[in-house]
């Protein structure tokens, strides 16, 4: 039996809940936005990129080997765990209707497995992993053997 990931669904939730409890920081008590909307969303988009960069990073610097799998496993495990908590949290909390939050918010979180299946094939590529790079027995194919 596969033992389960726990960092991967501990990242994937932090890498929803930090960006999160930031925007709280631009809201008034009474639920109105302190600063202009455009220069809100820029900033959350950033602080999101951010988050999710930092976090990766950390994610794939225990990752061994397959990291190009690992990165389209990150991607959507990320992906539908924001959808998730941003349908069960965000949208019920805003009154917003799904088409609005596809729109303007959920369309976003597709930066997750971009990111994340970009960083497995290069970590991939640079490893070798793939049997063809330089990083494994010197370019051939190895069979796992290295």
């Amino acid at each position: 039996m596969k033992k389960i990931n726990w960092n991967l669904f501990v990242y994937g939730f932090l890498a929803w809940l930090v960006p999160f409890v930031i925007s709280f920081l631009f809201f008034t008590p009474q639920g109105q936005l302190k600063i202009d909307q455009q220069l809100f969303k820029s900033i959350m988009v950033v602080v999101g990129g951010l988050v999710g960069a930092w976090l990766m990073v950390r994610y794939f610097g225990k990752v061994k080997s397959r990291f190009a799998a690992e990165g389209v496993t990150v991607g959507i495990v990320w992906l539908l765990m924001s959808w998730l908590l941003d349908l069960l949290i965000l949208v019920p909390m805003a009154k917003m209707s799904l088409v609005f939050y596809f729109n303007t918010i959920g369309l976003l979180y597709l930066t997750m497995p971009i990111m994340s299946i970009s960083m497995g094939w290069i970590l991939e590529k640079k490893s070798g992993d793939d049997c063809g790079g330089e990083g494994c027995c010197g370019g051939g194919c190895c069979e796992g053997k290295c």
